[in-house]
């Protein structure tokens, strides 16, 4: 069903979801990496491991930060990053049925909800990729309305 209410709710996420992807892709990479140590212990999985996935974290949000600065994007890029989300969504379901029976709730949790997070932001990045290769907001006149 299209509605008015909707289809404005999509459109304002769309707008901002290569923002959404970078911000909370950095700060769960820093988050993970700052406290690998402790969530090694509480999760039940090797520090090795969690440095791995904040350093992926990290990368994620670097290359959808360099997409969510541009005001044109090449659709293969946009292309990229959903899929490359899709890849990440599948390893951490990969990571958690090999680890299952050895790691604790709370990391069971966290990579499951991950995979759900970042599964998510790809099928709306690949969704919307035509949409996303220019950015929205204000753009710059073409006329010379002004006089200038």
């Amino acid at each position: 069903m299209r509605c008015g209410v909707r289809t404005g709710a999509l459109s304002a996420l769309g707008r901002h979801i290569l923002w959404l992807d970078c911000i909370a892709a950095a700060l769960a990479g820093l988050l993970v990496l700052l406290f690998a140590t402790w969530l090694s212990a509480w999760y039940a999985l090797p520090p090795a491991l969690l440095h791995s996935i904040g350093v992926v974290n990290i990368a994620y949000a670097c290359f959808s930060f360099s997409l969510a600065i541009r005001t044109r994007r090449r659709e293969g890029l946009i292309k990229l990053l959903a899929l490359a989300n899709g890849a990440w969504a599948a390893l951490c379901l990969g990571i958690t049925a090999a680890l299952a029976q050895s790691m604790a709730l709370p990391g069971v949790v966290h990579l499951l909800g991950e995979a759900v997070f970042v599964g998510g932001l790809g099928l709306l990045e690949w969704r919307w990729r035509r949409q996303l290769l220019v950015a929205d907001g204000p753009r710059p006149s073409t006329s010379s309305s002004t006089g200038q």
